[in-house]
């Protein structure tokens, strides 16, 4: 599967922001396809920021795509401008990673079909199980893919940046390697690991706040906070606020 792959091409962009450049900062989940969830998370998100005196950003952790009923609608929304009063930085979850790899390399990356890309496809009218007993070619599914999924889509997935650091607060999909500089990360370390990091936390003085390990409950543990809670399968969408050097589940 796509975890096997190198990650040293087409290195994904890292951001970086002051410890004081927002007076509050909401991270949500994996949304994978559940569309409603994120607007009422972002729903939720708004009412409780409306006292905040600075600016708000608003940082989800990746996996927008697969598995839930609608990767189109949640894709598109993530393309629109933010409400007004919110900052908004996306960042890339190996659900898309792996569906981009598909795209360019089908045959290569066809277990990602398995990972919930019929239900992404089939947001954006495309039916996987047709084209296959018809054509019996991933190379035909992808074809459809790129004429069903609109070109902003597909720009915004590769474009998406692989981790956030706003001073010691690390926001990143799956975690890092314990211990090891931010500089010296890679790619796939951000968008895929998970031991040794959610034994061992972070390593280093520094709190990361991840997603892609489903757990029933938010998990608050020694350099680590974890909120993806499964939506797509619980309905549940975490979201925490930090503000300050208090973090709370929203």
């Amino acid at each position: 599967m796509a975890e096997q792959e190198t990650f040293a091409d087409h290195p994904r962009a890292r951001l970086r922001y002051e410890a004081g450049d927002f007076a509050a900062i909401y991270a949500v989940g994996d949304v994978h396809g559940c569309y409603n969830e994120m607007i009422e998370a972002e729903r939720r998100i708004l009412a409780d920021s409306a006292t905040e005196k600075g600016p708000v950003l608003v940082v989800y952790l990746g996996d927008y795509i697969d598995r839930g009923p609608a990767s189109n609608a949640v894709v598109e929304h993530i393309c629109s401008v933010p409400p007004a009063g919110l900052e908004r930085i996306t960042l890339c979850g190996n659900h898309e990673d792996t569906f981009l790899r598909f795209l360019d390399a089908p045959a290569d990356h066809r277990g990602w079909l398995d990972w919930g890309g019929h239900e992404m496809l089939a947001s954006y009218g495309v039916d996987v199980t047709h084209i296959l007993q018809t054509s019996r070619s991933f190379e035909a599914v992808a074809e459809a893919a790129m004429e069903a999924i609109p070109e902003r889509h597909i720009r915004l997935l590769r474009a998406l940046p692989a981790l956030l650091e706003v001073g010691k607060l690390v926001f990143v999909h799956a975690g890092i390697r314990p211990g090891v500089a931010i500089e010296e990360q890679t790619d796939r370390d951000l968008l895929w690991i998970r031991e040794p990091f959610l034994s061992e936390g972070a390593g280093l003085p520094l709190l990361v706040i991840h997603g892609h390990t489903p757990t029933d409950e938010p998990v608050f543990a020694k350099g680590r906070i974890g909120i993806d809670t499964a939506a797509f399968a619980t309905g549940t969408l975490t979201v925490l606020k930090v503000a300050g050097n208090h973090a709370r589940i929203l």
